[in-house]
């Protein structure tokens, strides 16, 4: 009995119940899109499945993520003690977990149409692809805002049956925001990354990462306001949006300082960024 509770606590730090931060960022695009679709007014249903869904697949894409990356974890000092790296459980338990909640994914949008059911192959895929672009991509942190913005598309056709342009644009939305917090997570690791040959932004931006950071940043920005323009939301979205660009430049003012506790502040904080801009959503389309 012991053993079997020792192996359910080492698979919860595998999927990171302990850490939410990566399923409420995952989280906050797919709600902003589910509300934009149904102009705020989404089935229960809807918002349940996707809801389960995101800690579902964020679980799986963190347990593919170590295997992935479980050569690599064992040199840097954040992720030395991961269940994987540190030989607590097996790469088998690791893929096998992965695929139990990827299954599980798969058969609570099953009430979903059919486009929305294709969609959720294309986001395995894209999860499944991530950990590995860190070995040859310059910039992984675009990838994993297509991997953390999908549920954009699969939120809007399931809604409406079809993918519009809107969503389109929201996702790319996603990708510069993905990229400006993930940057900063990254400026974290990046001594360790350099040595042991992992590619991400805040090695490819060098020195100009704060300023890379900035511009995504109002990118993200830039897009979230021309859609709300385009859906004539009212004050309430406005409010929400200032709000999350006072956290903007409160997280710039931690990058700055390029240190990597900071840095790690910076990124986690994200989430209230993304809260107050569903916030400001929803309240807008309530009134």
């Amino acid at each position: 009995m012991e053993q079997f509770k020792f192996r359910l606590i080492q698979y919860a730090y595998l999927v990171r119940l302990h850490k939410p931060i990566g399923t409420v960022l995952l989280l906050w695009p797919t709600l902003w899109a589910l509300w934009f679709a149904s102009h705020g007014r989404p089935p229960l249903l809807h918002v349940g499945i996707f809801c389960l869904g995101t800690l579902l697949m964020r679980s799986a894409g963190c347990a593919i993520n170590d295997y992935a990356d479980r050569d690599f974890d064992q040199y840097v000092k954040r992720t030395e003690n991961r269940p994987l790296t540190s030989g607590k459980i097996s790469k088998k338990e690791a893929l096998f977990v992965a695929g139990v909640l990827a299954f599980i994914s798969f058969v609570i949008v099953l009430p979903l149409n059919r486009l929305t059911i294709e969609l959720s192959f294309a986001a395995l895929f894209i999860a499944v692809l991530y950990p590995f672009t860190k070995r040859f991509f310059a910039m992984p942190q675009a990838i994993l805002g297509i991997a953390f913005g999908f549920g954009i598309p699969m939120a809007y056709a399931a809604e409406l049956n079809e993918i519009p342009w809107q969503a389109w644009l929201m996702l790319l939305g996603n990708i510069f925001w993905a990229i400006a917090y993930d940057t900063a997570y990254a400026m974290v690791d990046r001594d360790d990354d350099i040595k042991i040959g992992i590619k991400t932004s805040a090695i490819t931006f060098g020195k100009f990462e704060v300023a890379a950071i900035v511009i995504c940043y109002l990118l993200f920005f830039s897009v979230m306001a021309y859609l709300a323009l385009l859906e004539r939301l009212n004050h309430w979205f406005w409010a929400g949006w200032l709000i999350a660009f006072g956290c903007a430049v409160y997280h710039y003012t931690l990058v700055k300082t390029r240190e990597r506790m900071q840095c790690f502040k910076a990124f986690n904080h994200n989430n209230w960024l993304g809260a107050a801009l569903f916030g400001g959503v929803a309240l807008a389309y309530l009134n």
